[in-house]
């Protein structure tokens, strides 16, 4: 049982990549940027696909840093860059 347990772990996990850019958005939002410019910068293009952009904004702690309506935009300008 615990074969399959460790064989689809990875199935539930989030990359370390997509860590440290949701701690890398809240701390620039905090600072007084704006979601589309934050998610706009290298440091988040180089690291996250657009699929990957899009499950950030769905975490909670993002949710909780910025409002949902900036979410909403920011997932359009998303799917409209891609």
């Amino acid at each position: 049982m615990a074969v399959f347990k460790n064989l689809f772990s990875f199935l539930f996990q989030r990359s370390s990549a997509e860590e440290h850019v949701a701690r890398y958005v809240v701390r620039e939002h905090d600072r007084g940027r704006t979601l589309d410019e934050i998610l706009e910068d290298r440091y988040v293009q180089n690291r996250l696909t657009a699929e990957q952009q899009r499950r950030l904004l769905d975490r909670p702690e993002i949710i909780e840093a910025i409002s949902g309506d900036m979410i909403e935009s920011a997932k359009a300008s998303i799917t409209s860059g891609s």
